[in-house]
């Protein structure tokens, strides 16, 4: 795709990456048009996340640069006139600029080239992430059971760097930063890194749990 035209879905509190089926919840009048076009083209539109997700109604300041053009696969008008809608992340698109469209977000995209860093530091990086992996999700526990699958099935580097940054408890600012870093090496370091930072705070908040649990049953 060189620089194709495509309406914009703004994300609020979700970063979409490549790989990744989603469920939606559209309800903002300008979000559920770019849908409706989407729906009568050839339903592949662009997913970026809002710099701000407590802003109603973002202008294309307020929208990250990067994002992933994504399939539609399915939409649901519910009741309500909220939308719900399956997408699939496909792959990492810039958006060079916002086209002038009062109906709807709409912008010009090129796509995103990865580059693999060092080969040695990838093999390495892929086994431990897999397996931080595993020990990451008995501590966190909301982690779906396909996920894991999906993450010890997975050799390709970007695609596992993808999988696991998609599940981890961090905030958009910093996912947005995963989506954007092109070098595969770089971003499966990363990603490794806020595993083990997530994973020791968790152990914390669990040991002063417990401790306070053994308080409580003293004094009672």
């Amino acid at each position: 795709m060189t620089n194709q035209t495509l309406p914009v879905l703004p994300l609020r509190d979700i970063v979409v990456f490549p790989q990744m089926i989603v469920p939606l919840f559209v309800g903002r009048e300008k979000s559920v048009r770019a849908l409706e076009e989407v729906m009568a083209d050839d339903k592949q539109i662009l997913l970026s996340s809002q710099i701000d997700p407590s802003i109603d109604d973002p202008t294309t300041e307020g929208i990250y640069r990067v994002g992933v053009l994504a399939n539609v696969l399915q939409l649901l008008k519910l009741p309500d006139g909220t939308v719900k809608v399956l997408v699939e992340g496909k792959v990492r698109v810039r958006i060079s600029e916002f086209v002038e469209n009062p109906s709807f977000f709409e912008a010009r995209a090129q796509r995103l080239s990865e580059n693999p860093g060092d080969q040695a530091s990838v093999d390495a990086l892929v086994r431990a992430v897999a397996d931080e992996f595993e020990r990451y999700a008995k501590i966190r526990k909301n982690i779906p059971e396909e996920a894991l699958g999906a993450v010890s099935e997975t050799r390709e580097p970007p695609r596992l760097a993808d999988l696991v940054a998609g599940h981890l408890g961090v905030d958009v600012a910093q996912k947005q930063t995963l989506l954007e870093t092109l070098d595969v090496a770089e971003r499966l370091e990363k990603v490794y890194g806020h595993m083990q930072g997530e994973m020791s705070v968790l152990q914390v908040e669990k040991k002063i749990k417990s401790r306070v649990k053994t308080q409580m049953e003293k004094t009672q």
